[in-house]
């Protein structure tokens, strides 16, 4: 059985080390795993105002997160939470009042950083976000990476051992995850 699996980067950075830590989780990713990136750069603002007229980007994000049997966000952290684009697109893709695009979807956090403790309270500021969307959170294992450009490059080989072998854990308990959830509460 094949997965659909969206993926978000929270960064908008064109040198984003997330953007090569999701290139690194594609290369040892079960092969039951199809990805797909959900881009967030172009989306305006949320507001209520728009909750009657979606704007065209904003459907096209609720699309492509309804297409997805799973969702994975790779984020940094910005001054100990998650970048203003990830939270903008979490609400758009929430809203409106009901119509919740991460009800029931199975999820997996992850975030590289160039500091000893990663991304570690994003990542707990994310949670939260998640909880209250009622998304179905792989919560173990907790993937804090230290990024450094020696084991990671651009292309998303990982060139030390361990460091891959604990990714491709993470990948495999994802994929695990996802099954389990999807076995109870399939997908429309």
């Amino acid at each position: 059985m094949s997965y659909r699996v969206g993926y978000f980067v929270g960064s908008l950075s064109s040198t984003s080390i997330n953007r090569v830590l999701s290139k690194a989780l594609i290369r040892v990713a079960p092969d039951e795993f199809e990805f797909t990136e959900i881009p967030i750069g172009g989306l305006p603002l949320y507001s209520p105002d728009h909750d009657a007229d979606y704007p065209a980007e904003a459907r096209a994000l609720k699309e492509a997160i309804s297409a997805s049997d799973a969702i994975l966000f790779v984020t940094p952290e910005y001054n100990r939470s998650i970048p203003g684009a990830l939270k903008n697109a979490i609400d758009w893709a929430s809203r409106p009042w009901g119509q919740n695009s991460f009800d029931h979807m199975p999820t997996a956090v992850i975030g590289a950083s160039i500091g000893v403790i990663g991304t570690a309270v994003a990542q707990q500021s994310l949670r939260a976000v998640l909880a209250f969307c009622n998304a179905r959170q792989m919560t173990a294992p907790e993937a804090y990476i230290h990024f450094t450009e020696e084991v990671f490059q651009d292309d998303g080989t990982v060139t030390k051992p361990d460091t891959e072998e604990f990714l491709r854990a993470y990948m495999t308990e994802f994929r695990e995850h996802v099954q389990r959830v999807l076995t109870v509460l399939p997908r429309q």
